[in-house]
This record gives structure tokens, C-alpha cells and sequence, in this order.
């Protein structure tokens, strides 16, 4: 097999955002289009195109083509290994987990995250570092600068690499590791948390466990940990055959898209409920009677975990920070603040934390949008945070039998008191009225008469568009929340805790007037 230079022209709009590439299937099976930027992704890595690289995502439609197309440019551009999950398969935390065993130069992840999948959806491409943490903006920079001068790509053209059987093959002088997807992951979770006394604690009395994979990559994930590590029945688990348009449904742990999960909680007196995204790498938890709000979830785990209950933690000197992107509540301030802990607030983006992990500055993180972490790896990871609030549960339940997960949530409540928090999820909307409602709120905030100001029965505190500086690299990015201390709220709903507020925050930013939607998607 000898390297071919095949001649292209620049597609418009490879921009990728914090989380890759994200495009409409069709948008990608163009041809060209992969290969195109797969060259200028290898061609951008900081220290030159990369020796080895983890490749793998969530399975959805199109995947299969795509990792063809990335053995192809990666033999073509002198990539000398790659390590491919079997059938194209590897959660986005089993790729930062690879990546970091194997101390490859980095992972490409076929995946487009919680949204659907199939010919008519979605599809996306990211790349993660040698930390195993997603490329950041000097990265995705340099990726979608060059893939607007493109005018070449090179490639080995062969056979299709037969990826459903596991070891060793080669494409032209490129070695290619077909590995377990999901064995190394449950066994480093195996590392962090107490395997034996989560399993004599499920198999121990009446709790009941369900998780729902949502027919995405975590389901043989979910599998090998509920079935085969802990022992439990089949009931156990639902959703969990990986689907490449995950069964028609829309692969995000929430309220609404896991609907079949929370009645089932209830309808069937479980215990605790779980579910996980298309790729892996956010969660949500609940119980009978219980939601746990993403922003409660990192706070209460991030105590929990600061009582010594998470083995890998006390092995590595205790929990060294804790942070939270800006939008999520204030629920893990308030830890931060009672345990004597470092505490950082950051954009959105994983790729904000991993630079205060790398620097030994952090240990436990999360966003509102359902995503929770450590510095075990460097993403957000679904399943690390269930098996953290097994941890949670077990533990609880050997100081004092019988607690449930509203249980812990109150017990929580009762120390800290309640940040309710809610977040109303608009999806689909149009680019140009959601631009205009930033513009009008940036100029309101502009205003030097608004801090101060009467919404309803709130005063404004501030209003700003918030900037963080990176205490690491320096680098500076720029561009709906209530506490109570009353007792007699901490089991009220959210939606009614915070109606006056919701009420003040939509009238404020006009969302129905720049939108056209008088109600959200999701509510969280």
C-alpha cells in the first residue's frame, strides 16, 4: 500500500466548538469531508502529528465510514498505532482512560454527545490531548484555520480493517490494536471506589437499582458493572443494546428524555435510578420520590467524598479542589467553603477543568448540564458519578440503615441549606432571535443603572458577561439560582421554589418575543 495525495477544496463551517465538530449526519458523509478534516486535525496536535492515537466513540449511524476514513488519513500522514475500541465502540471516559494508560498523543471520538443519531440526525467528531482532556482553543483554532485553506489530503487506500475482532493488524505501515471497549474502564473504576462493599450493600437487603443507558455506548459498560461486578439481576438495567440511532430516542439523561426511567422508579418502588448519554459522560440520578439537580449531585459527592469515602482520593492525599462551571449553582461553594478547600469557577467546557487537574489544583468538578468528574481522567464521566453515589449510599447506609437518596439529599440540605435551581433547555431555536436576545441582554447589563434594579420582587445583584482568566496558562475567556436556609423549603419543587424568579428571568430577556417559544424543551 503506497501514500496517495488526493487533491479537495475547503468545506465551509469546520469550526469546531468545546465539544468538536457537530454537524448533520448528511453534512458529514459528503465526500471529502472526514478526510478533510482529519488532516487538518492530525496536522494541528501542539507537538506535530501525532505518533498514536485512541480512536473510538458512541456507535451512532455513520461511525463505522468515519473510522475507516480516520485508518486512512492516519496511514497516510505517518500515524504509526492506532488503538480502536471493538466495533468502533469506546464511551468518551474510556478514551481519556486509554489514552492515559497507553500515554498515546491523544484520541479522535466519533460522537455528537446527548444528541439523536441517524441519517436524518446528528453526527460529530472531537479530539482529545495527551492528558486525555478534549483540544483546546489553540488547538480547534489552528484545526479549523487550516480546514479553510485545504487543498490536499494524503491516505492509504485498502480494505476495510475488520473492527469486531479483537488484536493486531496492520494498514500499510500502520499497526492497529482492535482492544475490549469496556474491560479497562471497569477495571479502573475497580481502582477508585470499594467494589466489595458496594456489592455486599446492593446484595445485602431490599435496595433496588435500575440504570438506563438510553441505548448508548455505556450499555455493555453498564452491563459488566451492575451484572457482572455487582452481581445484580437483569432488572437491574434497561436500554442497554447500543443502537446506532439509539432506538429513535434522544440519548440526554433528564426528566424528560428519560421519562421511561423515572416511571419506572416510581411505579416500581426502585430504589435508585441512574441514566447515562449517548457517549458516556453525564449522568442523572434519582430515587424513589427524588431528584437529585446536577448542581446538588457534585456538591453532595464532593462532601461525601471529602468524609473519606471514595478510595482513590484517600490514596492520593485528599481531595485537592473543587470547581463548577459558572452557570451551575452555588451548592459546592458552600462545601468548598466549609471543608477549607481551593474553589474555582469556570466557563463551560471540560476543557477548563483539566488544566487545573493537570496542575494538581482540582479534584472533583461539574456542570449543571448533567455532566460530574474527577481528575481520574480528564472528561466528564457518567458512570464515575453513579458508582460515587453508590459509594454515598453504602456508606450511608452502614452509619444508618434505611437511607434513601432523599434522605441524603435532605441531610445535605439541613447542613448547607438549598440552592433550587432550575434550567430551561430551548432546543432547535433560531440562531439569529437567540443572537438578538444576547445582544438586548448584554446591553442591559451594559447599563450602569441595572445593578440595583427592581425585578419584581428582586433586587439585581449584578449583571455581567462573565470572563474567567485561566490561573494555569493565563489565558482569559470572555463572552437562576435561589438559596434558602428555611427548612420548610428543602423538599419544596424547584419549579415552585423559583416560579418568581423564572417568571422575572423570562420577562427579562424576552425569550418568547426573540424565539417563538412559549415553553421549554427540557426543564431541568
Amino acid at each position: 500500500m503506497s501514500v496517495q495525495t488526493i487533491p479537495t477544496k475547503p468545506f465551509e463551517g469546520q469550526k469546531p466548538g468545546t465539544s468538536g465538530l457537530r454537524k448533520r449526519t448528511k453534512v458529514f458523509s459528503q465526500p471529502h469531508y472526514v478526510e478533510n478534516f482529519i488532516q487538518a486535525t492530525l496536522d494541528s496536535f501542539p507537538n506535530g502529528t501525532p505518533k498514536s492515537l485512541v480512536v473510538g466513540g458512541d456507535g451512532r449511524y455513520f461511525s463505522l465510514p468515519a473510522i475507516q476514513s480516520i485508518i486512512n488519513v492516519a496511514a497516510g500522514n505517518g500515524v504509526q498505532k492506532l488503538i480502536i475500541g471493538q466495533n468502533g465502540i469506546l464511551s468518551t471516559p474510556a478514551v481519556s482512560h486509554l489514552i492515559r494508560l497507553h500515554s498515546t498523543d491523544g484520541g479522535i471520538l466519533l460522537t455528537a454527545s446527548h444528541n439523536p443519531g441517524g441519517p436524518e440526525a446528528d453526527f460529530g467528531i472531537k479530539a482529545n490531548l495527551s492528558s486525555g482532556q478534549p483540544a483546546g482553543e489553540n488547538v480547534t483554532d489552528a484545526i479549523y484555520k487550516k480546514t479553510t485553506t485545504i487543498q490536499e489530503y494524503k491516505v492509504v487506500q485498502g480494505g476495510e480493517v475488520d473492527l469486531s475482532k479483537l488484536g493486531h493488524t496492520k494498514h500499510g505501515n500502520l499497526a492497529i490494536s482492535v482492544v475490549d471497549s469496556v474491560s479497562d474502564y471497569i477495571q479502573y473504576l475497580s481502582t477508585i471506589f470499594d467494589f466489595d462493599l458496594i456489592k455486599q450493600f446492593l446484595q445485602s437487603g431490599s435496595f433496588t437499582v435500575r440504570f438506563d443507558a438510553l441505548h448508548g455506548v455505556t450499555g455493555p459498560y453498564g452491563r459488566a458493572l451492575f451484572i457482572d461486578a455487582f452481581g445484580l439481576p437483569e432488572s437491574a438495567i434497561q436500554n442497554c443494546v447500543p443502537s446506532p440511532t439509539f432506538n429513535g430516542g434522544h440519548p440526554d439523561p433528564n426528566l424528560t428524555y428519560a421519562k421511561s426511567l423515572v416511571d419506572a422508579v416510581e411505579k416500581e418502588n426502585i430504589s435508585f435510578g441512574a441514566a447515562s448519554d449517548g457517549d458516556g459522560d453525564r449522568n442523572m440520578i434519582i430515587g424513589k420520590g427524588a431528584f437529585v439537580n446536577p448542581s446538588d449531585s457534585v456538591a453532595i459527592i464532593a462532601e461525601w467524598a471529602s468524609k473519606g469515602v471514595i478510595p482513590y482520593f484517600n490514596k492520593s492525599g485528599g481531595v485537592k479542589g473543587l470547581a463548577r462551571s459558572m452557570p451551575t449553582s452555588g451548592a459546592l461553594d458552600r462545601v468548598a467553603k466549609e471543608h477549607n478547600l481551593p474553589f474555582f469557577e469556570v466557563p463551560t467546557g471540560w476543557k477548563f477543568f483539566g488544566n487545573l487537574m493537570d496542575a494538581g489544583k482540582l479534584s472533583i468538578c461539574g456542570e449543571e448540564s448533567f455532566g460530574t468528574g474527577s481528575d481520574h481522567i480528564r472528561e466528564k464521566d457518567g458512570l464515575w458519578a453513579v458508582v460515587a453515589w453508590l459509594s454515598i449510599l453504602a456508606a450511608a447506609n452502614k452509619e444508618k440503615p434505611g437511607t434513601s437518596v432523599q434522605d441524603v439529599l435532605q441531610a445535605h440540605y439541613q447542613k448547607y441549606g438549598r440552592n433550587f435551581f432550575s434550567r430551561y433547555d430551548y432546543e432547535e431555536v433560531d440562531s439569529a432571535g437567540a443572537k438578538t436576545l444576547m445582544d438586548d441582554l448584554a446591553a442591559k447589563f451594559g447599563d450602569a443603572s441595572f445593578a440595583g434594579s427592581k425585578l419584581g420582587e428582586f433586587e439585581v445583584k449584578s449583571g455581567e458577561l462573565f470572563e474567567y482568566k485561566d490561573p494555569v496558562d493565563g489565558s482569559v475567556s470572555k463572552n437562576q439560582e435561589k438559596y434558602s436556609k428555611d427548612p420548610s423549603e428543602y423538599a419544596a419543587d424547584a419549579q415552585v421554589g423559583l416560579k418568581p424568579l423564572i417568571d422575572q428571568a423570562l420577562a427579562l430577556s424576552q425569550l418568547q418575543k426573540h424565539t417563538g417559544r412559549d415553553k421549554p424543551t427540557v426543564i431541568t
